[in-house]
């Protein structure tokens, strides 16, 4: 009898042990590193960048309404806002067109070597995203005497993790800075294959786990879309590990060394009748002017309700000229102006002869460099991160309303879990229901849907690993498609074909596989969002110059 109270004891006392470490493990405190909300103003524990592209008025927050209060701290306007629809918080990008750089210094740096370190944040596109960024840079300690206040793009990280979307860009960077224990320098390495950005304007979740077994775990609004390995060579660009041999710089091609697999046929000889100065193309004389043709009209006239606008000035905006309209009266004939015969290809057009290629039968192949063992090779066992000790927001964007918040350092995937779910998905499925409530309400909830649906399965093909050299091109048609609704069913038969058509050539093989080329309209392109990563900025730089011309103008005619 004994014995058995004794063993019943045990058994209370190990379960109730049990549902206490289960409890601690879900709730730990400690576990959290970083977290902010942004429910209170970010003026004063988060600063914003005063370096030359980035600074601006300082001082104290200036109260625009009930809900938002602004610090001018940059060329870009950071606003402390409310999310649309919420009464949640978050750090709001304001203007289009703008450079924005700010910082938080975390009170001790936290190391990335040992167990799971989790990044988490959330963002909202609220005005849709065309050409913009909002990727979150976590950065290793800074140089002796570097002030937050000096924050800007060369400010050195350890990881850079986020969506960015612009021209054919569309991806959720996981950017690595790692340091080579050989020669000291620090290299940038590449997730392959990343995943694509959502293209709607709800909240979305980023959650990048780095593990202590090697591996790192991308993550959108809680789904799994990217695992990827630190040592593997095909999972980052450049690979972490260097090769172990490299051409050998100082081995040079032998002067006598021929590597044209074919040449001209020396002994070949250019036809007596063939005519090198014939033109391509010759006018067709056999061609007669339609009937009615109308000769003195041109296909071009002056707007008739045009007019000058009053505060035209003659002296700084030049002669006035009314915009151009088609002429009406070219519609109903068959052609205006000048008529003149077509072109049509000439029969006897050869070109300049050459002489037909041969086997070079002093062909030795093409040369290469002999290997030399890489003297920056190294071998580890798991990455050597630098530890994060600030987190940094630097963008340069033409997209305006995009909002940060939750943003969160953990070291358990379960205290992850529980903030996605307790902080993120509310807000989420509210914002569903109001979609679907105004595409209900328009009578475009069905084509919305599905168009909808159409695009983001055709971005997860895109996201597929063995069509990334083709990436590039069917990520371009999807976003015409998405910017041209008059073009969208054409861009998508064509962007399905090309890629039925990648599938079938890597089914079957064949050598020079490209992918297939099919005209649309142009589509001007935006730069991409600039960042030390490579993307372009001279057109957004253009867009700046223009407007700035455009305001100065405004500016003369009202004094």
């Amino acid at each position: 009898m004994m014995m058995g109270r004794l063993a019943l004891l045990l058994l209370l006392a190990f379960a109730s042990l049990q549902l206490f470490c289960f409890a601690d493990d879900d709730n730990n405190d400690d576990d959290v590193v970083f977290y902010e909300s942004f429910e209170e103003s970010f003026e004063g524990r988060w600063i914003v960048s005063n370096k030359d592209d980035y600074k601006g008025l300082v001082g104290e927050p200036v109260v625009l309404g009930v809900d938002i209060d602004v610090v001018f701290g940059a060329a870009g306007l950071w606003k402390h806002s409310k999310s649309e629809g919420h009464e949640d918080y978050g750090l709001l990008v304001s203007e289009k067109a703008r450079k924005y750089a700010i910082v938080k210094v975390l009170d001790e740096p936290v190391s990335l070597k040992d167990g799971t370190t989790v990044l988490q944040f959330e963002t909202r596109l609220q005005s849709g995203i065309e050409c913009g960024g909002a990727y979150i840079k976590f950065l290793r300690p800074q140089e002796a005497g570097w002030k937050p206040e000096e924050f800007d793009n060369e400010s050195p990280y350890s990881i850079m993790f986020g969506p960015d979307k612009c021209g054919t860009t569309n991806k959720v960077h996981f950017i690595f800075k790692h340091k080579n224990p050989k020669n000291g320098e620090y290299v940038e390495h590449h997730l392959k294959y990343p995943p694509s950005v959502p293209s709607d304007k709800l909240t979305h979740v980023y959650t990048a786990t780095l593990k202590r077994d090697k591996e790192v775990k991308i993550m959108i609004d809680g789904e799994e879309k990217k695992k990827a390995n630190f040592l593997a060579a095909e999972d980052f660009d450049p690979p972490l590990i260097p090769a172990k041999t490299i051409p050998d710089p100082d081995d040079k091609k032998p002067e006598d060394w021929d590597d044209k697999e074919k040449i001209p046929d020396p002994n070949a000889v250019k036809p007596d009748d063939w005519d090198e100065d014939a033109p391509m193309e010759i006018e067709d004389e056999e061609a007669v002017k339609p009937e009615g043709w109308l000769d003195d009209e041109p296909e071009e006239i002056d707007d008739p309700e045009a007019t000058k606008p009053e505060d035209w000035d003659d002296e700084e905006d030049g002669v006035w000229e009314p915009p151009k309209m088609y002429n009406p009266k070219c519609a109903i004939a068959p052609g205006c102006g000048e008529w003149k015969r077509p072109m049509k290809s000439n029969p006897a057009y050869k070109g300049k002869w050459s002489p037909p290629l041969i086997d070079n039968p002093n062909y030795k192949g093409v040369w290469k460099a002999r290997e030399i063992p890489n003297p920056n090779y190294f071998e580890l066992d798991k990455p050597d991160f630098e530890p994060i000790a600030a987190i940094g927001i630097e963008i340069w964007t033409m997209q305006e309303g995009i909002l940060f918040d939750n943003i969160l350092i953990a070291k358990n995937e379960k205290v992850a879990k529980s903030y996605r779910e307790t902080k993120w998905k509310p807000k989420f499925e509210v914002e569903k229901e109001r979609q679907q409530a105004e595409e209900e309400a328009s009578g475009l909830d069905f084509l919305a849907s599905i168009k909808r649906k159409v695009f983001n399965a055709l971005y997860q093909i895109a996201d597929i690993p063995f069509l990334s050299n083709y990436k590039p091109q069917i990520l371009d048609h999807i976003r015409k498609a998405e910017k041209q609704p008059n073009l969208t069913m054409g861009v998508l038969v064509s962007t399905v074909a090309i890629i039925l058509t990648i599938f079938l050539k890597l089914i079957f093989g064949g050598k020079n596989q490209q992918c297939p080329r099919i005209e649309t309209k142009p589509v001007p392109v935006v730069a991409e969002t600039s960042d030390d990563q490579g993307s372009d900025g001279e057109k957004v730089e253009k867009a700046e110059k223009n407007e700035a011309a455009a305001a100065a103008r405004r500016r003369r005619r009202e004094t």
